[in-house]
């Protein structure tokens, strides 16, 4: 294995294997409330990967329809896992690790309503989670989940589901949705906001208190038990069930964790103040007592917060005027509540960590384990402190856009690197084609099955970012409520605002985005390859949304690795963990 940057955030490689189950059993029994067997997960050897002979890009060990168990988190960056011993161990270090994992449109409900389409926003309308948007803007009716039931699985859903779920009507009833399924789900155990005038109490974000809408019926009966805990009950309930039975199964489960909710702690910072004196916001999860503390020794400063503690980017005045009125130079009360949030959201994670260990174990003692592709991911990043921005997503910015994505499965047993590409939407044609099932909506997405499998093909296709609300304008080519839309290659990242300007970024010389190049005349020739494929793309659909990228812009393999290296060992050197 290479050295690289990001291999400080996956790595758990050096441990033993003795050392590594030793971990686990303790892992399992420090704190919590579940109330499940818990089974201590084995870590199998490496496994021969080859392609079937029937000539489809599968490993020959793994079914031809395998069950497919996806986990979530919400809001997660990819040095996060720094703080998840068990998916290093079980899956990370038994599995493919994709280096270059984005999600488009970095909010929570357009990017989950992404993995359920397949489609980027600019194609299901899901702009934001909040009214008119939100879960009310979501036609359901078709989705994965239909696909897959179509092609002979039995599919289940667990914990958050898009915003505003419960609190808005359902799309496709009109009707109110917190007892609403939607199709395609044989078993629905989905957390509810609660509707106005209602006997419901908790909420999806309070982790101490969680309604569920369990197969039509409200399940709100975990007052005191904290969330986390309750989803890793019900994944483990789930995966038992569906392996009594010898149809296929995919498992959707989805934590809040990270993400921010109640109860607030006492000590919790809210808006504090910059060096300028403006408000900087700040929020974290609820964590249980036990975990408190936790990481406090290691984490000595937010994420993203430089190893110096000092502004790494002075001078901003290269950025889009949005952009330079959000800057915040941060002064020490603000990276002191940065500092909490990050540890706060850690301890989150590693409670996260317990319960996913749980499904593993439990699919491992069922026998299913054999036969299931097991993945992780979450549904945007999250700046913490990088660039002034404070705690934000949305903005295409590294932090923002990176997600974690690790992949395990037959014949995918030994530990491996991509750097090919993947996102929201490539995941969900990658689950798709390896369950041999017919897409719910035209894909927008590519599957990654032979990279997943083969190996890096390289960077060869664009991926789009899009976001709304980021700036103010009136460029007549942005046509609908976006904001900012974008493409991102291997070496280059590029936006362009509403408003008439552009960033342009070179990740190999500048991975942290200090200095928008966009005009400079030595890259000229790269601005005008994405000047000309930006209006192609911008509105793309289906195979329209992956065309070729011409000669300047795109990577093989090898140049792919470097400029991905390049990339994670500039990020190390200024933010990572010791």
């Amino acid at each position: 294995m290479r050295a690289s940057a990001a291999r400080t955030w996956y790595a758990v490689i050096g441990v033993t294997l003795v050392v590594s189950l030793v971990l686990a059993v303790l892992t399992f029994s420090r704190g919590g409330a579940s109330t499940s067997a818990r089974v201590e997960p084995s870590l199998e050897g490496p496994t021969p990967t080859a392609v079937a002979t029937d000539g489809s890009e599968r490993p020959s060990t793994m079914p031809k329809q395998p069950n497919v168990v996806l986990v979530m988190a919400d809001d997660m960056r990819v040095d996060d896992l720094a703080f998840a011993p068990n998916l290093r161990k079980l899956i990370a270090a038994h599995g493919v690790t994709f280096e270059n994992s984005f999600a488009p449109f970095p909010l929570c409900c357009p990017s989950r309503a992404s993995f359920l389409t397949g489609q980027y926003a600019h194609n299901h309308k899901v702009w934001w989670h909040d009214p008119p948007y939100g879960y009310g803007a979501f036609d359901d009716s078709r989705s994965i989940a239909t696909s897959l039931q179509d092609a002979g699985y039995r599919t289940g859903y667990i914990g958050k589901y898009l915003n505003r779920y419960g609190l808005a009507r359902s799309k496709v009833t009109g009707e109110p949705s917190a007892r609403y399924v939607p199709n395609g789900w044989d078993d629905w155990r989905a957390a509810v906001e609660p509707p106005g005038e209602s006997d419901i109490h908790g909420s999806t974000y309070d982790y101490m208190d969680t309604p569920f809408n369990v197969n039509g019926e409200i399940d709100n009966s975990y007052r005191g038990v904290y969330q986390s805990d309750v989803l890793g009950d019900m994944s483990v309930d789930m995966s038992r069930r569906f392996a009594r039975n010898r149809k296929p199964f995919f498992m959707y489960v989805n934590y809040v964790a990270p993400h921010h909710g109640q109860p607030n702690a006492v000590d919790e910072p809210d808006f504090v103040p910059d060096s300028n004196g403006r408000e900087v916001h700040v929020v974290t999860p609820a964590v249980p007592d036990w975990v408190r503390g936790r990481f406090d020794d290691r984490v000595r400063r937010a994420s993203g917060v430089a190893r110096t503690g000092e502004e790494i980017e002075s001078d901003v005045s290269d950025k889009p005027r949005d952009l330079q009125k959000r800057v915040q130079p941060l002064g020490e009360e603000a990276k002191d509540a940065l500092l909490y949030a990050t540890r706060r959201r850690a301890e989150a994670v590693y409670v996260m960590d317990r319960n996913i260990a749980r499904l593993v174990a439990e699919l491992q003692r069922s026998g299913a384990w054999e036969e299931t592709v097991f993945a992780f991911t979450s549904d945007n990043g999250m700046i913490m402190g990088e660039h002034g921005l404070g705690m934000t997503k949305v903005r295409a910015h590294e932090p923002s856009l990176r997600v974690p994505m690790l992949v395990t499965g037959p014949g995918l047993r030994d530990r491996q690197v991509r750097q090919d590409p993947i996102t929201t939407v490539d995941l969900t044609a990658t689950i798709l084609d390896l369950a041999d099932a017919r897409p719910s909506h035209t894909p927008d997405g590519v599957s990654r099955v032979r990279s997943l499998v083969e190996g890096d093909e390289g960077w060869r296709t664009p991926v789009v970012t899009e976001a709304v609300f980021t700036a103010r304008g009136s460029d007549p080519q942005f046509t609908d409520l976006r904001t900012t839309i974008g493409i991102r290659v291997s070496r280059y990242s590029y936006t362009r605002y509403k408003s008439g300007e552009t960033e342009l970024y070179d990740l190999v010389e500048d991975p942290r985005e200090d200095t928008n190049v966009a005009d400079a005349p030595e890259y000229a020739e790269v601005r005008a390859a994405l000047d000309e494929l930006w209006p192609a793309i911008k509105d793309c659909r289906g195979r329209g949304c992956a065309p070729p990228l011409p000669k300047v812009l795109e990577a093989g393999p090898r140049l792919n690795r470097s400029n991905t290296d390049a990339y994670w060992t500039a990020i190390d050197a200024a933010y990572g963990w010791d």
